[in-house]
């Protein structure tokens, strides 16, 4: 059975509860970048745009920042977390590359636990490598022109985003509607946001690209959207 997209693969693979019986919700705004052209083809197709060479990837940055939420009694409202990963050359198998997902070191014990807790919900793919770490995200911010992110200032990584240009009224964003976000059930819409650099600085998977994808969008996701898992 061939997936369509990514959005269709998430759609059928559901995962195994993570985190319980605990009660979680989460809402969140991220500042996202990748290496595919605006706007990025994995939402339509099984595979990235190719590349130089004909290589296909999807190599992205992805800055959360928590507006509310919690875990169980832990109030999450104003964690950060920033996945950089690579989707690979072909997901029409539901199997995805790799992923490191950094937790912001101002999060106490309980808030990273939480936060791991509702990552296989947000990200219901299989990974073939899916890490957590801990790490400063020291800048997160964004106005109606830009909006930057930086991973321990930009050493590790950063995204920088600027408004689109294409727009019929340049008071006004350019906003894709009804699209599916990974695991998350409900989204305000992709404000689109052409990336000036997204760039991920941390060890052999390092990578860099400029004027490629970016946009910003708020997702909600709860415990309560989760369907019931089937017993085994």
């Amino acid at each position: 059975m061939k997936f369509r997209s990514l959005a269709f693969a998430v759609a059928v693979l559901p995962i195994a509860a993570a985190g319980g019986d605990q009660d979680w919700a989460m809402n969140a705004t991220v500042i996202e970048a990748c290496s595919c052209p605006m706007f990025c083809q994995c939402y339509f197709n099984a595979e990235p745009a190719s590349h130089q060479g004909g290589m296909r990837y999807c190599r992205a940055n992805n800055a959360y920042r928590v507006n509310t939420g919690h875990y169980g009694a832990t109030n999450l409202e104003g964690v950060k977390f920033w996945m950089a990963g690579d989707l690979g050359s072909d997901f029409s198998k539901g199997e995805v590359n790799w992923a490191v997902v950094y937790i912001d070191k101002a999060a106490t014990a309980e808030q990273k636990a939480g936060i791991e807790a509702i990552l296989p919900h947000l990200f219901p793919v299989k990974w073939k490598s899916f890490k957590t770490a801990t790490a400063s995200i020291d800048t997160w911010e964004f106005d109606k022109d830009h909006a930057v992110a930086k991973l321990d200032g930009g050493k590790m990584g950063e995204v920088r985003l600027k408004s689109n240009a294409g727009t019929n009224d340049a008071a006004q964003p350019t906003v894709i509607q009804n699209l599916k976000y990974w695991g998350a059930p409900r989204n305000t819409g992709f404000v689109l946001m052409p990336n000036e650099v997204e760039a991920y600085r941390v060890g052999p998977k390092a990578f860099e690209f400029k004027g490629t994808n970016g946009f910003m969008l708020t997702i909600d996701i709860k415990s309560s959207d989760m369907a019931p898992q089937a017993s085994m």
